[in-house]
This record gives C-alpha cells, structure tokens and sequence, in this order.
C-alpha cells in the first residue's frame, strides 16, 4: 500500500466519536474475540507453553484489527484494513534489522521459544524525565556496558533552565542537545557507531523533525512510532512516519497496551497487543516491535500477568508471522534496591525464553530518575546467559515463580529506591553497597540454575 493511501483512509474513513471508539472498536470486539478463540490465561501462569494456542493468539489478533481498524483521533475516523493487507504488511516486517554502524553495529533477528541465540540488549529508560546533567550521567552509565548491543535514553524536560514545552522552540533545542550529548557520550565510551533509539524528548512531531538536521540522526538509529491506548494513531506519529522515508532511520513501533484497562484481563490486552503491533506494521511502517504492556493498577512490566502477554506476544508472532520482537522492563523498584534487581531477572528469564529480546530498564516504572547501568547490566547478562545455557521455558518459569515470591510485595507497598548519585559515585561507576547487592543477587541466581 501506498503510505498515503493509508493517511487518506484517515480522513475518508467512519467519523466516531472517541468514547464510540473505546466501546464499539475496542471493548465489546475483545471480548467477543477473547471467547471466539477459547483464550484464557490460566490462574498463576507466567509463561506461555502451547504453539497451537499462541497462533490462536495470532489469528486472534488479526481479527481484532480487521473488525476494528485503527482510530485517528487526529480526524475522528477510523482507518479499516483488509486481511490481506494486514497479513502483506506483516510478512514484509524485515527478518532481520540491524542498528549501528561498524563495528559497533548489531544485528537483531526474530528470536523462537526456547532458543539458544542470544537476545540484543538495549539499554535505556526511554521517557523518564531527566535533566541535561542527570540525561548524560545515565547514558554513560549503561552506553560503556559491554553486554549492551543498543542505547537508548530518558526524556530532557528542562533546557538550561527552562522547562521543556511540547511543540514549541524549547523541544526543538532539548532534542538537538539530546542527540548531541548521545553523539558525544558514544564517543567518549569508546561505541562511536553504537545504534541509538532516540528523539526520547521528542514530545510532539516538532522534535522528530529535528532530529533529522546534522548532527542528529545516524544511519542504523531508530525513532518511536507509538500508538496511543488503545489502536489510535494520530498526525503527528504519521509526520513521524513519513518524515523517517527515504532515510536509513529505523521505524520502532510501539504500543502500551493495559492489562485490565479496555481491553480486559491478560488475554485480552494480549491479543490487543498483537492487533496493535499489527497495526503498526501496517500504518507506522515498522521496522521492529517493542512490546510495552502496562498493568491498570501496579503499572510494572515484571508483574505476573504483564510478563505473561510478553511471553504470548513473542510467541504468537513467531508462530505466525515472525518480526524482530523487542520487550519493555520496567520495574517497580528504584535503584538501590535488591527487589529492583530480582524483577529484572524474572522479566529477563520470562522475555528471553519466549523467543523475545531485552530493553530496559525503566526502573521506578520509568517514572523517575531512580535508575542506573548496573540493572541493565544484569538484564543483559541474565538474558544472555539462559540463551547460551539453552534453558527452555519448562525450565525458566519456576525461577522467575521463585523471583516474584521474593519481591511480590513491592507491588502493594512501593519501591522507589534511590537517585542515580545516591547509588553511582563521581567515578562513574557503582556504589560499593550497590554492586555488593547486586554480586548478592547475582549468586541467588546462580543457585536457582541461570549459569552466569
């Protein structure tokens, strides 16, 4: 399809108001699919098992985004799509994408359940709010850890000063410094070529534009396409879209679909997932997904039932139509804490053995600047060694059932933990009780079978 015979169905298409979108397209079809296609998530669940069930997933999915479409709230109408058209733009996903330049390139593939390549690693928090110098203390911190394959970043909201304000002359100038401080900080750790994923303080279309001007962007970056909650897309991610044409900047789709929001329980919002990555295959012109479920109450990615939609996402997709899969850890825990690090290990164990690859980490759920390299480095080290060590998802799932027993409290209680200088010295490097909890944690694992 031409790209701009998908943005014309934007103003072509049915014109619903967005309450009408929110039951008509996305409430009532979810549950009406969830009981077509007998999907359920068994009580206490964290993985995924059953191929057979994952394409139903699949299959699932694809139904909900020909029933639905997708919403642009920018026009008020909706965008529908055939089969054909979905299944085209699913089976032209690339089968391999690489990011970076030289030798710091990196080449991500579709992972399989159970498989024994190693995930990639992107390291980063991608839209905590963050000051210029705390923007480039984090970067650092993760960018010059050697089991990190991609970098990525927080979001700059204030500029010498002055408060970043969306579509306006200050997001312009937070992202031309976003990028230069990227530019600058790869350099000096030595990954010159290193791919980013960046135009994180990058609010409205304003500041993707910008990224663009010389200095910005490298061949092998990659910028967001994000749908909004749930199957909406709007102008200014389709002036993203087209802006990233004709260019060798990659085309990250994006979506964050709640788990007991809209779509329902965990099998709804998973197979809501599905459709939206789906959708962003077609609309967004992705190049790669990144899967980001949001629980309703306790927000974290290494909740049981958000680690399960990851495990069914990276499975269906394999079992249909494979694509480069990428999945969000966020925490609930800051920096700092010994919980922060045991729900990076689980979420990693439960991403990795789904056939799924690792970015993070958002600790504090990303909402807060409670974060540093060392959780990254442990996400990455875990992923990478149950890969190697061939560890099956059978396996995986009584650890990472081990891991939540230990830290399942935060999610009642709360887990902030502390600051980036609170837990890394004016060294750059870890805080000594920092790195001693995280040897700590390091030796659990081992003892419950991942073979750092």
């Amino acid at each position: 399809m031409h790209f701009l015979e998908i943005v014309n169905r934007g103003y072509t298409g049915e014109a619903v108001s967005k309450d009408d979108w929110d039951m008509d397209h996305v409430v009532m079809p979810i549950m009406d699919i969830v009981e077509e296609f007998e999907l359920e998530r068994e009580d206490g669940a964290l993985l995924l098992h059953d191929r057979e069930e994952a394409k139903r997933f699949f299959d699932a999915g694809v139904e909900l985004l020909v029933r639905s479409g997708v919403y642009n709230q920018s026009t008020g109408r909706v965008m529908m799509f055939t089969r054909e058209e979905i299944l085209e733009a699913a089976a032209n996903m690339p089968k391999s994408v690489t990011v970076g330049q030289g030798k710091d390139a990196y080449t991500f593939v579709p992972r399989h359940p159970d498989d024994t390549r190693l995930p990639g690693v992107v390291a980063g928090n991608p839209g905590c709010p963050m000051s210029e110098e705390l923007f480039c203390k984090t970067v650092t911190s993760w960018a010059k850890e050697p089991v990190v394959d991609m970098v990525t970043c927080g979001s700059i909201v204030e500029v010498d000063g002055f408060d970043v304000v969306r579509a306006s002359p200050s997001e312009v100038i937070a992202l031309r410094r976003e990028l230069r401080y990227l530019n600058e900080i790869c350099e000096k750790v030595g990954r010159p070529g290193i791919g980013r994923l960046a135009a994180e303080s990058s609010v409205s279309e304003i500041g993707d534009l910008a990224a663009m001007a010389p200095g910005g962007f490298h061949p092998g970056d990659a910028h967001l396409i994000a749908l909004n909650n749930e199957l909406i897309m709007t102008n200014d991610n389709l002036i993203r879209v087209a802006n990233a044409m004709e260019t060798p900047v990659l085309n990250a789709s994006l979506a964050c679909v709640m788990v007991g929001g809209l779509a329902g329980g965990a099998a709804g919002a998973a197979v809501c997932m599905i459709a939206s990555l789906l959708a962003d295959s077609l609309v967004g012109r992705a190049d790669y997904h990144l899967c980001h479920p949001i629980h309703i109450k306790h927000i974290a990615t290494s909740t049981p039932e958000c680690m399960w939609l990851s495990s069914v996402v990276c499975q269906a997709f394999d079992a249909g139509l494979p694509a480069v899969i990428i999945c969000d850890i966020y925490p609930k825990s800051g920096a700092g804490t010994k919980e922060l690090l045991e729900e990076v290990a689980a979420n990693a164990l439960a991403i990795t053995v789904s056939g799924g690859n690792l970015e993070g980490v958002g600790s504090c759920d990303g909402l807060k600047p409670n974060c540093s390299g060392l959780e990254a480095r442990l996400m990455g080290e875990v992923g990478k060694a149950a890969a190697a060590q061939g560890m099956t998802r059978e396996e995986a799932e009584p650890i990472i059932a081990a891991l939540v027993a230990k830290y399942g409290h935060i999610f009642e209680t709360g887990n902030e933990g502390l600051s980036f200088d609170e837990v890394y010295g004016e060294d750059g490097e870890p805080r000594d009780f920092w790195l001693a909890m995280y040897r700590e944690v390091r030796e659990e694992l081992i003892s419950l079978g991942v073979k750092l």
